[in-house]
């Protein structure tokens, strides 16, 4: 639970390392920068504990990769879960209006409340669904849109170390065949630091 609400190191190494591993997947952009939005989205929905689920419906929909739609989810966590519980209720009261609906910080957080009737939990799921799902969905686009330029930005960044390198092995590669020609010819082998 410690770990959950705090990380072991901090919690910029977790996001550091989350980055990392979404920016590495083998898929397409639009698929990683879908799966993420599909978990961010999914994330707003009230129906904690089928995060995970609805989260790889939705990236099947949509065409995202399920891995990066699992990374997408931690955008829901503890820490977050009340901002995201109260927000989407008080958007959903103010899209339906509905003024006498017990708010989600009301219900204890106890097994009295797994015993509540559905008819009794429904009218504040109700909101919280309707405003979850519009907050998700802005939230969601936002994240599919930077997801997919990071993506693109990352690998654009790796081909061209990539090609740095090769072009660094290449002319060492030149640089050696070259001594060799000479040495074989009689002639002098200067090393590139010996003067002219």
């Amino acid at each position: 639970m410690r770990v959950a609400l705090w990380p072991r190191r901090s919690f910029g190494r977790s996001f550091s390392y989350y980055k990392h591993r979404v920016l590495r997947l083998q898929a397409s952009p639009h698929a990683i920068a879908a799966g993420v939005a599909a978990g961010v989205f999914a994330s707003f929905t009230p129906f904690v504990g089928l995060h995970f689920l609805l989260s790889f419906a939705v990236a099947w929909v949509i065409g995202g990769s399920m891995i990066a739609a699992a990374f997408g989810t931690a955008v829901g966590n503890p820490l977050t879960f009340p901002f995201i519980w109260l927000s989407s209720f008080q958007l959903g009261e103010l899209v339906l209006g509905a003024g006498d609906v017990p708010s989600p910080l009301h219900f204890e957080l106890s097994f009295d409340l797994l015993w509540n009737s559905f008819s009794t939990l429904w009218p504040t799921l109700k909101l919280m669904l309707i405003g979850g799902t519009l907050i998700g969905l802005v939230v969601g686009g936002i994240f599919y849109f930077v997801v997919r330029s990071a993506v693109l930005m990352s690998r654009a960044l790796r081909s061209a170390r990539l090609q740095a390198a090769m072009q660094n092995i290449q002319q060492a590669r030149a640089d050696a065949a070259a001594r060799s020609a000479e040495a074989l010819d009689g002639g002098p082998v200067l090393n590139s630091k010996d003067p002219a």
